[in-house]
């Protein structure tokens, strides 16, 4: 049997429905958006599904008479449905009404953005906690309503590792992806991957003059995650020793392109970053929906990220302090998790960096005024030099900071004589 994961969006959605009519799902294609909003739906239409696609194209008003909450899958393929919805909304309907789902973000601007009427929600690829891997004991919400800060109970031990974690990275957090063999895997992440650079940007009217340009442009980003490399060196990375690049419209119009359907994740610089420190850097941190496409485009399976000193070639390193691709896909499976640790817990993701590059600390998670602080080290053991960083935050942030803590591959988590809370990335949970 195919193995199911219960998705900590779940019991999320379930609270929304019970005070508001319409709910969009949106996320990257093979996330489990259908799966999850069905378990919620009396009716379903599956817009990717000629009969139904049809027959709303006919009769919208079809759905007004159906028994609620009425799923509307891959609602994108008949864009009516989103201002049906919006006017069925404000004639106010019942609670728990509708749900719609969609792989791509709504940019037709003869659509209503909806604002007001459909609450909009992220669904992300598998964290860390969702693929049950290990049993959980450090909880962010713990940390978030700890009474008083860098109080909260840090415990627990694992036997996942380095190698474990890799595995996790290859696997993918895409459900559908996960039930291949490590031979057969590979070759449904490139079917994956050029069905959505090709089929699906076709049938939302994207069209891509060079296909061979933009698998290039993304393999390049793909080098950069956990970075905020420029765009100009992503492309000169994707372009070695060619006179005849692509413009700066057209790499826009990929990154644009990209975005439009979840594949690309720019993580932003704290908001209130300024009101505590100085000259912070502004660009985003680049990271993919899922490291597995990263490992993918980058050529590396597990035997390859597994092998010692495991570096970038040279036609993709960047500048950049970072010089091992293990380390920057471990940082972005942390990314993974905590989005949606963030999510559920009404909670903001960012990071902060300043513009000389001597203190960064890579995630700040911020629920309301309150901040937790994420560092992560791709290693089994941590020193007092690995968090300068979070103890420079924490200093300057006394008011409003709630705990620091350090992700790391070793055991045991625990907190240090100086405050710091350390946790194997298997055990921290939303």
């Amino acid at each position: 049997m195919e193995k199911t994961y219960p998705r900590l969006i779940e019991p999320y959605i379930e609270e929304l429905l019970k005070e508001l009519p319409a709910i969009s799902i949106e996320g990257l294609k093979g996330v489990g958006k259908s799966v999850t909003a069905s378990h919620f739906a009396s009716t379903i239409f599956e817009l990717d599904d000629q009969r139904d696609r049809v027959l709303l194209e006919n009769d919208i008003d079809v759905l007004a008479q159906e028994t609620p909450p009425v799923l509307l899958d891959e609602w994108q393929r008949v864009p009516a449905v989103w201002d049906f919805v919006r006017r069925q909304v404000d004639k106010r309907h019942s609670p728990g009404s509708y749900l719609l789902t969609g792989s791509s973000k709504n940019t037709n601007l003869d659509i209503h953005s909806g604002a007001g009427r459909i609450l909009r929600i992220r669904m992300y690829p598998l964290s860390l906690q969702e693929r049950g891997i290990e049993e959980c004991t450090v909880f962010l919400t713990d940390l978030f309503s700890q009474e008083e800060a860098f109080s909260a109970k840090i415990h627990g031990n694992t036997k996942i590792g380095f190698v474990e974690y890799m595995n996790e990275i290859v696997l993918s957090g895409l459900p559908d992806i996960r039930r291949y063999s490590d031979k057969v895997r590979p070759k449904m992440l490139d079917t994956y991957i050029t069905y959505i650079l090709s089929h699906e940007f076709s049938q939302q009217g994207v069209r891509v003059r060079q296909p061979h340009h933009l698998l290039r442009w993304l393999s390049a980003y793909a080098a950069a995650i956990a970075t905020d490399t420029s765009y100009n060196t992503i492309l000169a990375a994707a372009t070695p020793g060619e006179d005849f690049k692509p413009s700066s419209a057209t790499t826009t119009s990929y990154r644009e392109a990209l975005e439009k359907f979840w594949l690309l994740e720019e993580l932003p610089v704290w908001l209130n970053g300024e009101d505590y420190f100085a000259r912070l850097k502004t660009s985003a941190k680049h990271y993919l929906a899922d490291p597995a496409i990263a490992a993918y485009l980058l050529n590396f399976d597990l035997k390859s990220l597994t092998r010692k000193n495991t570096a970038i070639t040279p036609q993709t390193v960047f500048d950049d302090k970072y010089g091992w691709i293990t380390g920057r896909l471990f940082e972005s499976l942390v990314h993974l998790s905590l989005r949606t640790y963030a999510m559920v817990n009404d909670a903001k993701c960012s990071f902060i960096r300043t513009r000389n590059g001597d203190h960064e600390v890579d995630f700040i998670l911020q629920k309301g005024r309150d901040v937790v602080a994420v560092e992560v080290k791709m290693a089994a053991q941590i020193n007092n030099e690995d968090v300068k960083h979070l103890k420079w935050f924490r200093e300057a942030t006394k008011d409003i900071v709630k705990d620091c803590i350090i992700i790391y591959t070793g055991p045991v988590a625990y907190r240090r004589e100086d405050g710091i809370a350390v946790v194997p990335l298997s055990l921290l949970g939303a």
